[in-house]
């Protein structure tokens, strides 16, 4: 006789918040479309160019003291992972400070916990080499999208003189006579962060240096300012080649973080699509020439008429708006953090354009959420093609990457409805208090808890 055992099928009795006992609340903001952008925007602190000082001042065991800090998550994310060096990091995210001794600084390791929550981490490399002589260092993380191997950081690090192994994740560094000894290296393509990680390591070194093919972005000539302020000795400053002859020490120093451009550039861009027509929008704290000619004079192209006296924009948008396509290129070419945002304007604009992405041809994410808001643009391999003047639908839409999570914040300022731009925690990682800016100019705009795993209404 054959026993039959009966196990009864207990899943469909079981509410799913039983397979899901940890509720997943995430922020999310929600925006009613064809409110007018008006005011003034003020622009923060740069966030890629504050995580390069911050870098840099653990080359000192003097205080060093940075200003115009931007509160975001990834400022706050460095921060634990210098602290993890024995550094003592005070942030005030009210007066936008930031102080570093370096002193007390006893590891030298940035561990993978807090290094896989974003790329720039990685500065740790050059940092601790240069301080210390050796690092240990987890392989970075980040925006969710196209491959950025740090191949070239390896590489200039092993030009500079360090011996480098990979063991279970992590680049293990030495300079072998405890201080890196300096040498040439050629970045191809160029790189920011490979810059910024090989001038870390070149202005403590024992000899001369040579970095050829250097990126030349506000973020690398801002850095390099602050390291001569220390005493390092670089020449080239702003040029592809730089020369960097090795001191013995850097000292302390107070040091004044610029603009964030990539934030100036989205502003314009909102301006000249949700702004009133012939009525400016003034954007403040500002440095436009840290855009680069490329994107200012696209930018015009489109209709939009810029004033600028001083570090005040003011943007006045024209009643049509002309599409202009754009290819993304290293500084001073269109810059590819803004070819998300550049997509909506040409959405707006009236007829057809393309936005050619050429450094991280993986970037176009974003675009099947806009075909759900009614934006018609197809992805051909690098290039997305976006015919304009078609009415956008709000709806609710998912961040993939920092960038692409604005642009669908722009496109819910000027849809028909309501939008929900889930997952927003891309944004708060490069764009302080957003909501809070353009809601005081004029958007109808509000951040709102929501549970990821909530079944439909």
């Amino acid at each position: 006789m054959t026993l039959q055992i009966r196990i009864p099928y207990l899943a469909a009795r079981i509410h799913p918040r039983t397979y899901y006992p940890h509720r997943h609340v995430m922020d999310k903001l929600v925006i009613r479309g064809g409110h007018p952008l008006q005011g003034t925007l003020p622009v923060s602190g740069s966030k890629n160019t504050a995580l390069a000082l911050m870098s840099a001042a653990l080359l000192t065991p003097e205080p060093v003291l940075l200003r115009h800090i931007p509160d975001l998550k990834d400022i706050r994310t460095f921060c634990r992972v210098m602290e993890r060096t024995g550094a003592d990091v005070t942030f005030d995210p009210v007066a936008h400070t930031l102080r570093v001794d370096a002193g007390p600084l006893s590891r030298t390791e940035a561990p993978y916990e807090l290094v896989k929550r974003m790329r720039a981490s990685f500065y740790m490399l050059g940092a601790l080499l240069g301080r210390s002589g050796e690092a240990r260092v987890s392989l970075p993380g980040g925006c969710a999208w196209g491959p950025r191997p740090v191949d070239l950081h390896i590489q200039g690090m092993k030009a500079l003189g360090a011996d480098i192994s990979l063991e279970k994740g992590y680049v293990v560094a030495h300079a072998p006579k405890g201080r890196l000894t300096g040498g040439d290296f050629t970045l191809s393509p160029s790189s920011v962060g490979a810059t910024i990680n090989f001038l870390l390591g070149a202005v403590t070194a024992s000899g001369r240096s040579r970095l050829h093919g250097a990126a030349t972005e506000p973020d690398v000539v801002e850095f390099c300012h602050m390291l001569t302020a220390m005493g390092a000795r670089i020449d080239g400053l702003g040029s592809r080649t730089l020369l960097i002859t090795g001191v013995d020490a850097l000292g302390g120093v107070s040091f004044d973080n610029c603009p964030d451009r990539i934030e100036l550039g989205t502003f314009m861009i909102a301006a000249a699509i949700a702004g009133l027509p012939e009525q400016p929008v003034t954007l403040t704290h500002a440095r436009p020439e840290h855009l680069g000619r490329v994107f200012m004079q696209a930018f015009e192209q489109t209709g939009c008429k810029v004033r600028v006296d001083g570090s005040t924009v003011e943007v006045v948008p024209p009643r049509v708006l002309t599409p202009v396509s754009i290819a993304t290129n290293v500084y001073p070419g269109f810059p590819t953090d803004l070819q998300a945002q550049w997509t909506i304007l040409l959405a707006c604009a009236d007829g057809n354009a393309k936005v050619l992405e050429t450094i991280y041809h993986d970037r176009f994410k974003h675009i099947p959420e806009l075909r759900r808001m009614g934006i018609n643009a197809v992805v051909v391999g690098n290039e997305v093609v976006v015919e304009g003047g078609n009415p956008m639908e709000g709806t609710a839409v998912m961040s993939t990457d920092l960038r692409a999570s604005v642009s669908l914040v722009l496109a819910g300022m000027v849809a028909r409805g309501e939008t929900h731009v889930l997952r927003i925690y891309h944004l708060d990682r490069g764009y302080e208090r957003l909501e809070q800016k353009l809601s005081a100019a004029g958007i109808d705009v509000r951040r709102e808890p929501y549970d990821e795993w909530a079944d439909p209404a």
